[in-house]
């Protein structure tokens, strides 16, 4: 099994993304994993930042490794969750997008817009997402930069390896 771990999957949609979330959890399940539901629980408008919030606080806190975010588009979720230490959330529109995003990426949060991704495709996407593992080598060097990136007290020009 290529998921992270057998710890539940994370899933935050905000209203944009409620109609999406179903298929979602479908995709979860036919991966054999659990889910844990973060909201919302409604078409009622609510702010996607806190929703994101959510997922970044399960993962942080240890309660999943992975999840998924689902706004209209999934760009303001993406930013969100991606404003966080450790948070690798990748907006992704097809099933090569999703492979490579835990191929090359390490992405550790599905991002998914909710009006813009049919069901059907977005429960591949969540398979392929979950199933595919991280392939390490030249990929590893480059997570490092982007962790690196967080460390504000460095100077801009130590963030990167003149080599690299």
């Amino acid at each position: 099994m290529g998921a992270m771990s057998k710890s539940p999957i994370g899933i935050a949609v905000d209203h944009g993304g409620f109609r999406l979330k179903q298929f979602v959890i479908g995709g979860v399940q036919e991966a054999g994993l659990r889910v844990l539901d973060l909201g919302t629980f409604s078409e009622e408008p609510v702010d996607y930042p806190d929703l994101a919030e959510n997922l970044v606080a399960a993962i942080i806190g240890g309660k999943v490794q992975q999840g998924i975010l689902v706004c209209g588009t999934g760009i303001g979720v993406a930013i969100a969750a991606n404003r966080h230490r450790s948070i690798r959330a990748a907006l992704c529109y097809d099933k090569e997008t999703a492979e490579l995003a835990r191929q090359h990426n390490n992405a550790n949060v599905l991002c998914l817009g909710g009006r813009k991704t049919n069901g059907h495709l977005a429960k591949e996407m969540v398979g392929i997402f979950l199933q595919t593992k991280f392939q390490g080598g030249r990929h590893t060097r480059r997570i490092k930069k982007l962790d690196r990136s967080f460390d504000c007290t460095m100077p801009v020009e130590e963030l990167y390896d003149k080599d690299d």
